[in-house]
This record gives structure tokens, C-alpha cells and sequence, in this order.
């Protein structure tokens, strides 16, 4: 029972709170504002209009609908003012145009929840000007339309109502045209164009005016429309002439095509009222009309046929103007042509006789040609003079009435100018002056005058050494500005003997195009130049030659091998030097001299130690080969050192050679120096048991170095010369003290071609005169001292030959 009874009091609740909304529902309140209001305008108090307490309202919920996505109102909840949060505007709510405008919202207040409808009226307010549909309108109107016709405008619109919407029209002003006004059945007013006064096109053929639309808000808003009227136009004018009458001035024989005259008619009509056609009259001669013609679209009048003075002097001609109007209106005028006499008959030029080759160098004042001139007119029409053009050289000579010869004047040369193109012009006095002419050719035949020319009168050829026979050095060709058998050259070289040998074996010329070969291997260290001439010689009768000087500068290779000449060895053997041990720092003990036959470039000889028993004990001098001791001996350095010095020279692959050289040290005691030569500490105390020893070494070192000697003097000996005695090379071995004299060595190496001199410690080969094989070589060196420092200029030693 309990539940029953909640049940029923929960049902009366809900119906009570239905019929409360219910009656809210039921009750409208309906307010009015315009258009456009400020926002924040207040539009009404819903507090006071619609009777809830304000007080509490701020802790309340109050919602208002949205009208197409927007809120145009709002509460304010402190006040309960319902006030314009966006601008609203009727023509946007209210597309289509009726008296009223209204916005339905419905108000909710909830806790507790209130409901109250409300009805927005928009009043219109004159916010938009009138505007037509096309702001500019096109009329054709026809010249011939009659006053009062009336033709209908499109009409503006007003998205506002009422007295806001278009209230009249205004036409600018015009004395053609005026406007009607006409009132619609909504009311809408209306605009017709309304003739006033006849049309002229040619005399205005579009009017422009302009229509204004206002309205009847406060205040008055306008729009405007551009009318143009285009005035058709009616074939009412006639083509005209400018003149009645033409007079024109023609000479006789004018060509054919020339315009005589060239006619306009106008029309005042447009259109096909305007496009004239042009025409002769039943007044004109056919006989003129055979001579001229008449271009119908462009009134020209040309000459179509011959105009002879001398059978008409005047043509009188007629023509018609006429438009292609529906019904067409003409014009006429008259042309009056005078033929002028003019000089009509060109002078005539005949050639009697003409020579169309000569040859070149031929004598001045030859006679070439024989040309007669003419002219039928009379008087100084007829009068004829004869020219040919400049710059030739020839010239003409009046032999007799009307008779001319053409003479060479200046020298002919083929090379020159082949051909001449000779023109004849014969002119009469007339005015104006006619003239006529004739071109013959005149071929110059060719002489051999000219010798073959080279482009160059020396040329220098490098050619490199080991060349292969046969191959191609150069190609010297010459150029004749000759013809044929003129111009065809073969080339030659000139003989010339070296060393008994003829140029002819050494190189080849190809006589058709001057390619120049070698027919042997060139050796540098034989040959180094060659100097001959080739000559060029023409086919013609008699020939014409000329030639040129050739230098062939043979190029050197790196392909001889440097040859040790000093220390003088045999072939395979060993060099075996002896020097005293007690020897200084610096002591020079032996020199390697080497020779390369080669240019100064790939003969430039350096060295260096290839094998060396002791480092720290020989120095050598990488420029002039001087091997000297770097420190001095000690008891406990060997007896024999053995050095293997590479001499190298400079070439492109280098090459080299190489000596071996014994060094045996033996005692030997200066006593001019024991007074002031610090000797060695091993040195300073003899014991008298170690004196016998001391003296029996002695006496077999110095048997040893005698030995030596005579087997040196014995390989120095050699057949004496015619003129001298050579010298023995001992003095390079036996005397080491502080000065050393020039030394000679002799030999008869077969790879000696070259005279040398070399530079102390400057590592310098000058090469001086090649030598033939077989003979023998006196070498001598240069003096030079035994310190550490660079030696002194001084005289060099020569290398001489001998038979």
C-alpha cells in the first residue's frame, strides 16, 4: 500500500509540473527592434516582462536558442536585460520581401526549470541602395524608328521594403530620348525608354545615357545602369565623288599595271549601305576600255594595254559609283587622261667582232672588240654615248661615226683577275635618258710567270736519334699560284756531300708532295745537325723554280753508357790503391772520373758508394768523385778496405757504370811533420823490444809499394807519340801530399768520343769535339788541394788525341 500511495504522489508532481510548463508555453511575449542595432543594444527586461526574481538568476542556468549557428541575444544575468550580442539583419532572416520579419526564441531558465517563448520582430531600415540585374544595357534602334516608339528597360530591385524599396527613375539627359515610369502589380515600378526625336546615324550613331534607380528611405539610396543605344543604320546617302572631274597626266609606253588613278567615293551609310562598287558607263569608249582597267572594290585605274602617243593624245573616261543597299544609290565623275610624248625607243648596241680569250701579259693597246651603236629616235633622243664599267682594264676608242674598239690599257695578270665580265652601256640624251646593255666574258689564259713559293724560307726540324729508316720527318710543300701544268711541282734535294757521304743517301724527298723521310738511324754522338736545301720546281715551259733551307737538329737519347776513365783500370779488373796509414782527416784517396758521350742534359754523372767496407772511414763527393777519408786510421781498422763506386748519370732511365777499389794502408812517417803532427795514441810509445818489429814491417811495405809502382809504370807505357811522350799516371797514386800536380792518365778506349773537362767539386762535363774510334786519349786532371774546402779556379787539363 505504502508504494501504491508513493507511486500516485510522484504521478501528481509530474502532472502538475507538466501543466505549469504547459501554461508558460502558452504565453508569448513579442518585442520589436530594427535591423542593424549595436550590439550590446537592450532589446528588453525579461525580469520585469516576464515576472521572476532577479536575485537569484546569477547561480541559474539560462540558455536562448541558436539561430543558424549563431547567437544573436543574450541575458544579462544581473540585470535580467535580454540585450543584441550580434547585428542582425532582416534581408538575411527574411530573403523574401513581406511586410513583417520575425525571429521565434524560446527562453530556458532552469533550477527550477522556466520556459518562456518570445517573438522578435525585424523592422526594415533603408540600408541597401537599389541595383540593377545589368548594369549595362545594349539597343539597337533603327535610323528610321518614329518618335514615341518605346522600347523596355530591365527594371532595379531593393532588398528593402516598404517606402525603402525603389521609389522612381531618373534618364540623363538627352534630346532624343526620354522615360516612362510603370507600376507593377506588387507594386514594383518599372522603366521604358521613350523616342523623342527622330535618329540620324550619320549624324550620331550611338547614344549613351544613363538610369538612375532611387529609393524612398531617409535618406535616398541610388543605383545607375549605362543604356547604350546603337543606331542601326538604313541606305538613305548616296556614294560621292570628292570631285566631278579628274584630270590626270600619263606618258606614253607606261608598263603595264601602272596605276593611272585611284578613285574614292564615299557613303555616309554603313554596312553593305556603305560598300561601293565601281564601274565604267555606256559613256566610255570600248576603245578606252581596252587600254585601262577598272578595279570594281578599289576604284584603281591601271594601264592594261600599250599607250602610243603618236595614235591617241587623250581618253575620256565615265564611271559609276554605286552601294549595295537593298535599293541602291549611285554617283558618277569623269576622268580625263593626257598622254605625255616621252623618249620611247632604247639605242641599240651590236658587237661586230669580239676575242673571248687572251693570254696574260699580252701588250697594251690590243684590240679585243668592235661594238657599233644605234638609236631610231631623232634629235637628241637619238644621240648615243658608249661606256663600260669601272675599274676594268680596257678601254674604249671611237673609230668612227658610231664605231668603237676595245683596247687593253693596263697589264693582264691571270693570278690575279681569271676572268673579266665586261659590260657595254649605251645611253641616249633623251629626258629621261635611255639606256641599254650587253655583258661579254673575257677568259685570261695563263703564262708561267710564277715560281713555286714556300711558305717559309728556313725550317727547322728536330729529329730524335735511333730514329727508324724510313720514317717521316716533315712535309714541305711550296704553292704556285699558276695553272696546270704551271702549278704541278716536284720537289728535289739539292746534293750535298758530309764527310764523303751524299744527301741523297742520308734523306728522301717525295717529289709529288714534299714529304720528307730519313733513310737511315741518326746517332747523336756522330751527328748532331744537317743543313741542305730542297728545292720546288713548275711543269712549265720554260720551268720556274725556287727553294728553301732545311736544318735537321738531331735530338739526344740517354742510350750511351758512362765509362770510368780514372782510376785507370783493365777491363774486368780491380783498382788497387795504397795509401800511408798515418793519413789525416780529408786525405784525397783516389778521384773517380767518368764520361758519358751523351748531351750535357743525359751526361750529367753523380756518385755514390755501392759497397764500402768501413762507412764511418771514406767519404765521396757526389759531383767530382773524390773519395776522402772522413776520419784517421786506428789499429783496429783492417789493412784492406774495398769500395764499389756506381757512377750514374742524368738520363731518362739513368744509366750507370761501376769500379771496384782496393785500398791497402801501409806505415809511413814524415818526419818533417813529427814536430808538429799530433800523433796517434797507439803511436806514442815504442818499446825497444817492438823497434826490429817496427823496421822489419817497414822494409816489406816499402818492397811492397816499389812493387806496386813498376807494375803501374808497366801498364802506363804505350807506344810513343809523333809528337810528345805521354806521361805516366803515377803521379795520380804516388804523390797525396797537401798540393796535388796534374796528373795524366793514357788510354785507348775505343768509347772515349768526346773531349771532357771536368770541374772540381762543380760535378761540370764540357763536351767539345767528337773523335773518331781508333784513336788514343791523353786525359790530365785538374789541380786541386787536399783540404775540406772548394778548390781554387785554375787552368783545366785537356783530354788529346793522338794517331
Amino acid at each position: 500500500m505504502a508504494s501504491i500511495v508513493q507511486f500516485w504522489r510522484g504521478l501528481s508532481l509530474a502532472v502538475f509540473v507538466f501543466c505549469e510548463l504547459w501554461s508558460i508555453a502558452l504565453s508569448v511575449t513579442r518585442y520589436s527592434i530594427p535591423e542593424e542595432m549595436a550590439e550590446g543594444s537592450v532589446v528588453a527586461n525579461l525580469a520585469i516582462d516576464l515576472g521572476f526574481d532577479v536575485r537569484g538568476l546569477a547561480h541559474r542556468e539560462v540558455k536562448l536558442d541558436t539561430i543558424h549557428a549563431k547567437k544573436y541575444l543574450e541575458v544579462n544575468k544581473e540585470t535580467g536585460e535580454l540585450y543584441v550580442l550580434e547585428k542582425i539583419d532582416r534581408e538575411y532572416f527574411c530573403p523574401i520581401k513581406t511586410s513583417s520579419c520575425f525571429l521565434k526564441l524560446d527562453v530556458i531558465i532552469e533550477s527550477p526549470l522556466r520556459i518562456f517563448n518570445i517573438e522578435l520582430e525585424i523592422t526594415d531600415i533603408n540600408d541597401n541602395a537599389p541595383h540593377f540585374r545589368r548594369d549595362r544595357v545594349q539597343l539597337d534602334i533603327v535610323e528610321s524608328a518614329v518618335p514615341a516608339e518605346r522600347f523596355s528597360l530591365n527594371n532595379a530591385v531593393d532588398p528593402d521594403v516598404g517606402s525603402n524599396s525603389v521609389k522612381t527613375y531618373y534618364l540623363s539627359e538627352s534630346e532624343h530620348f526620354t522615360i516612362e515610369i510603370q507600376t507593377g502589380s506588387e507594386g514594383s515600378k518599372y522603366a521604358d525608354l521613350v523616342l523623342k526625336k527622330a535618329l540620324d546615324r550619320e549624324e550620331q550613331a550611338v547614344h549613351n545615357l544613363i538610369l538612375t534607380a532611387v529609393d524612398g528611405g531617409v535618406p535616398a539610396r541610388s543605383g545607375t545602369a549605362s543604356i547604350i543605344v546603337r543606331v542601326l543604320d538604313m541606305n538613305d546617302n548616296a556614294p560621292q565623288f570628292d570631285r566631278q572631274i579628274y584630270f590626270v597626266n600619263i606618258t606614253e609606253n607606261s608598263p603595264i599595271g601602272t596605276v593611272v588613278l585611284k578613285l574614292n567615293a564615299t557613303d555616309l551609310d554603313e554596312g553593305s549601305n556603305a560598300e561601293i562598287e565601281y564601274s565604267f558607263t555606256l559613256y566610255t569608249s570600248e576603245k578606252t576600255q581596252e587600254v585601262f582597267s577598272l578595279n570594281s572594290n578599289t576604284g584603281e585605274i591601271r594601264v592594261k594595254d600599250v599607250i602610243d602617243f603618236e595614235e591617241t593624245k587623250m581618253f575620256e573616261m565615265h564611271i559609276q559609283a554605286k552601294d549595295k543597299g537593298s535599293v541602291p544609290l549611285s554617283g558618277e565623275c569623269k576622268v580625263m587622261v593626257y598622254v605625255s610624248d616621252v623618249n620611247d625607243n632604247y639605242p641599240e648596241i651590236t658587237i661586230k667582232s669580239l676575242t673571248t680569250t687572251i693570254t696574260e701579259g699580252v701588250a697594251m693597246g690590243t684590240v679585243i672588240a668592235l661594238i657599233s651603236i644605234s638609236d631610231r629616235d631623232s634629235g637628241d633622243n637619238g644621240k648615243v654615248d658608249l661606256s663600260i664599267n669601272h675599274l676594268l682594264p680596257f678601254v674604249l676608242n671611237k673609230s668612227s661615226e658610231n664605231y668603237f674598239e676595245l683596247l687593253v690599257s693596263e697589264p693582264l695578270d691571270r693570278e690575279k683577275v681569271s676572268e673579266y665580265d665586261i659590260t657595254f652601256i649605251v645611253t641616249d640624251r633623251g629626258t629621261p635618258p635611255l639606256s641599254d646593255n650587253e655583258t661579254v666574258s673575257l677568259h685570261v689564259l695563263d703564262v708561267n710567270d710564277n715560281a713555286p713559293l714556300f711558305p717559309k724560307s728556313f725550317y727547322t726540324i728536330p729529329v730524335m736519334e735511333n730514329n727508324a729508316p724510313g720514317s717521316l720527318l716533315s712535309s714541305i710543300t711550296a704553292f704556285d699560284p699558276d695553272l696546270h701544268e704551271n702549278q704541278y711541282l716536284v720537289y728535289f734535294i739539292l746534293e750535298k756531300d758530309i764527310v764523303n757521304t751524299s744527301m741523297s743517301m742520308l734523306f728522301s724527298i717525295n717529289p709529288e708532295n714534299g714529304d720528307l723521310y730519313a733513310l737511315r738511324t741518326f746517332d747523336y754522338e756522330r751527328e748532331k745537325e744537317f743543313l741542305f736545301h730542297i728545292e720546288a720546281r713548275d711543269s712549265g715551259v720554260p720551268p720556274l723554280s725556287s727553294n728553301v733551307t732545311v736544318h735537321i737538329i738531331i735530338l739526344d737519347q740517354n742510350d750511351n753508357t758512362p765509362v770510368i776513365v780514372s782510376p785507370w783500370r783493365a777491363h774486368g779488373s780491380v783498382v788497387e790503391e795504397v795509401i800511408p796509414r798515418s793519413t789525416e782527416k780529408g786525405y784525397l784517396v783516389t778521384k773517380v772520373i767518368a764520361i758519358d758521350s751523351d748531351s750535357v742534359q743525359n751526361s750529367r754523372i753523380t756518385y755514390q758508394f755501392l759497397q764500402i767496407t768501413d762507412a764511418t772511414l771514406f767519404s765521396l763527393d757526389q759531383y767530382n768523385g773524390e773519395i776522402r777519408t772522413t776520419r784517421m786510421f786506428s789499429y783496429r781498422d783492417p789493412r784492406h778496405q774495398r769500395l764499389v763506386v756506381v757512377a750514374k748519370d742524368n738520363g731518362d732511365p739513368a744509366l750507370s757504370a761501376t769500379v771496384t777499389i782496393k785500398i791497402s794502408t801501409v806505415e809511413h812517417v814524415i818526419k818533417a811533420f813529427s814536430e808538429t803532427t799530433e800523433i796517434p795514441l797507439e803511436y806514442d810509445i815504442f818499446s825497444d823490444l817492438n823497434l826490429y818489429l817496427v823496421i822489419g814491417l817497414g822494409s816489406v811495405s816499402f818492397l811492397l809499394l816499389m812493387t806496386i809502382l813498376v807494375i803501374i809504370v808497366l801498364k802506363c807505357q804505350k807506344p810513343k807519340p809523333t809528337k810528345a811522350t805521354p806521361p805516366c799516371r803515377n803521379s795520380m797514386i804516388s804523390q797525396r801530399n797537401s798540393t796535388i800536380a796534374d796528373s795524366t792518365l793514357v788510354s785507348s778506349d775505343a768509347y772515349w768520343y768526346s773531349l771532357f773537362l771536368a770541374e772540381t767539386r762543380k760535378g761540370k762535363l764540357v763536351i767539345r769535339q767528337p773523335i773518331p774510334k781508333g784513336g788514343g786519349y791523353i786525359v790530365s786532371s785538374i789541380p786541386r788541394s787536399t783540404g775540406l774546402t772548394e778548390t781554387s779556379e785554375s787552368t783545366a787539363s785537356t783530354l788529346q788525341y793522338s794517331k
